[in-house]
């Protein structure tokens, strides 16, 4: 992720950040406490969301993001019930190697111990136990069970656009 910081001069700062998936968004904290944050799709230059927060609930959303909000209750007794197995939700990168490589020509089974439960396209087309013909394409959300430290290994090595494959 890249994270650009600048004065804005009797405004307050703006972060520009741009995600490992290209994605862009800026972040405005005014003076008085507002944050003003907008979406930009990776071809456009003009958002095509925007957000105005006061003060309060910028914190409120930073800690709800950040994770010290909410737990789930239903992951303790996941955890329980499955030790070891892990869910995670995963979107492919831009030149990841198994953009526009099927599911079962990355071995992920075999090699990774790992199944993807679902793809959620980006058109939100949803593949329910996508089969091993499924195409993965970039910006794919990927559902993947699995041990935690196999599913950290593929999404290192086949997922993410600094794979090593």
């Amino acid at each position: 992720m890249n994270i650009r910081e600048s004065e804005l001069p009797g405004i307050g700062c703006k972060f520009e950040v741009i995600t490992k998936s290209n994605e862009k968004m800026v972040i405005v904290i005014h003076d008085d406490g507002r944050r003003e944050m907008y979406h930009f799709d990776a071809d456009h230059e003009e958002s095509v969301s925007s957000i105005s927060l006061r003060d309060s609930e910028a914190r409120q959303i930073a800690a709800i993001l950040g994770g010290m909000v909410y737990r789930p209750q239903a992951l303790d007794t996941i955890e329980m019930a499955f030790e070891g197995l892990s869910i995670e939700w995963f979107k492919v990168e831009n030149n990841a190697p198994a953009v526009q490589q099927t599911i079962g020509s990355l071995a992920i089974r075999k090699t990774y111990n790992v199944t993807v439960i679902a793809i959620l396209k980006k058109n939100m087309k949803k593949f329910f136990n996508p089969g091993p013909d499924s195409i993965i394409d970039a910006g794919d959300m990927l559902v993947l069970s699995g041990e935690r430290h196999e599913i950290k290994r593929i999404i290192k090595e086949v997922l993410s656009a600094g794979g090593d494959s």
